[in-house]
């Protein structure tokens, strides 16, 4: 028999090669390692795909979002599409899931998101962010033609471990109802005996149904957070994979019938008895700047990327003007809504001038965790009483050559369509 050849995908940032080629030789295949800008006729041999885990591009903007703009991401569309596995880990699943690939509804649409941990336990958040642990998943419907579900079994969970900040799936509303009807393969946390309970530390990161893989129709591209790669238990789901190849039995892959919403940007209305905070860093930005060469990569060579924090902060109804005036200049002095030595406060923000064009957009997180926690330490830390609430979000401004206005709308039409700003499943886009 020759040898079955598995592409281990690595883009800038990703750290599990090692793991992922041992995993991949423990049930006797053969890893090919792949940087994201060697040639794609390296890839031409291959039988299937992992795109591993790591923090591709720094998780600039959010995890996965410029790898999935990647041309190398339309050449894995097309391998995919006539069957070959594809699977992504941990930061290759938060690249499949913006790449579309995950779910795979027609014309690979966004249709969920893979956001912010948050840890609850009795509808109380103990923490975000970054979590690592060993947690248990499984299975609750035999997956017995699926590239890489079908050695498991219902009832017989595997303890692998996780390693993520933004691994809590956020589905657009009705996808789950098609998940289910169509039996598409999932894994959802569980605790040891396979019970799946909703709660912190079972569910690790407060993921909707408890997920913590989604697969597309076919069963062949899985996107999986937990690393089964790092652990010998694990190996289920390679030796799957596996077996999947060897029965060669590859068909074109089915396209999820789901229609998702329309996502439609409304104009930012600052509330009444508010005020906003425009925060400028002083330093380079690497965030903008990796989305500005992304957006030359993709033949927009003017388009030009500014990036500004943007904090609203409401005051209490009962505040005066010289309330607002003295909370406004605490809240500079606490220095916990900007860094001084990397940031400054902006006064104003020009959106136009004689030699470009352009457009700003304000993105807000749906659940505003981040506005939460300032809220109560300027609050309770500070004393600063006369805050009723503070939404953390980011401006985006836009521009590109004036000499081109068909150009400028080409651009921006990318730019919603491939939601690179902002996932509408967990954030709210606004023009500004």
């Amino acid at each position: 028999m020759k040898d079955i050849k598995i592409a281990i995908i690595q883009f800038p940032g990703s750290n599990c090669e090692r793991e992922t080629i041992l995993a991949v030789q423990r049930v006797g295949m053969k890893p090919i390692p792949f940087l994201w800008n060697e040639e794609i006729t390296k890839l031409k041999t291959c039988d299937g795909y992992i795109i591993i885990g790591g923090f591709s591009y720094e998780d600039r903007i959010r995890a996965g979002i410029i790898a999935s703009l990647d041309p190398l991401m339309q050449y894995l569309a097309q391998e995919s599409a006539i069957g070959k596995p594809l699977l992504g880990i941990c930061n290759g699943a938060q690249i499949l899931v913006e790449s579309g690939l995950i779910p795979g509804v027609t014309n690979n649409q966004l249709a969920l998101s893979l956001t912010t941990n948050k840890r609850v336990k009795n509808n109380c958040i103990l923490g975000i962010g970054y979590y690592n642990d060993w947690i248990h998943v499984t299975i609750t419907q035999p997956q017995s033609q699926h590239a890489f579900l079908r050695n498991l079994h219902p009832n017989q969970p595997i303890h692998i471990p996780i390693a993520h900040g933004e691994g809590r799936f956020v589905l657009a509303e009705g996808l789950w109802e098609k998940i289910l009807a169509e039996n598409i393969g999932i894994l959802q946390y569980c605790d040891a005996a396979g019970t799946i309970k909703n709660t912190f530390p079972i569910n690790p990161n407060g993921s909707e149904h408890n997920l913590a893989a989604l697969s597309n129709a076919t069963g062949n591209v899985m996107a999986i957070m937990p690393h089964p790669e790092r652990t010998t238990v694990g190996e289920a789901i390679f030796s799957s994979m596996r077996n999947y190849i060897e029965e060669n039995n590859y068909c074109t892959t089915r396209i999820l019938d789901y229609a998702v919403p329309e996502v439609r940007l409304s104009n930012y209305v600052l509330p009444k008895h508010s005020s906003e905070l425009i925060i400028e860093l002083i330093i380079n930005d690497n965030t903008a700047i990796s989305i500005q060469k992304a957006l030359h990569d993709l033949q927009f060579n003017s388009a030009r990327v500014q990036r500004y924090t943007h904090w609203e902060i409401i005051f209490t109804a009962d505040a005066t003007v010289a309330d607002i005036a003295n909370t406004k200049q605490a809240i500079n002095e606490s220095c916990e809504l900007f860094n001084p030595n990397k940031e400054m406060v902006k006064d104003t923000l020009a959106v136009t001038t004689n030699t470009n064009l352009g457009f700003v957009i304000l993105v807000q997180d749906r659940e505003n965790i981040v506005g939460q926690h300032k809220l109560g330490i300027l609050r309770e830390t500070f004393g600063l009483k006369k805050i009723y609430a503070i939404k953390y979000g980011i401006l985006w401004y836009i521009t590109t050559a004036a000499a081109n206005k068909t150009n400028l709308i080409k651009l921006q039409k990318l730019i919603l369509h491939k939601h690179i700003l902002f996932n509408p499943f967990s954030q709210h886009g606004f023009w500004y």
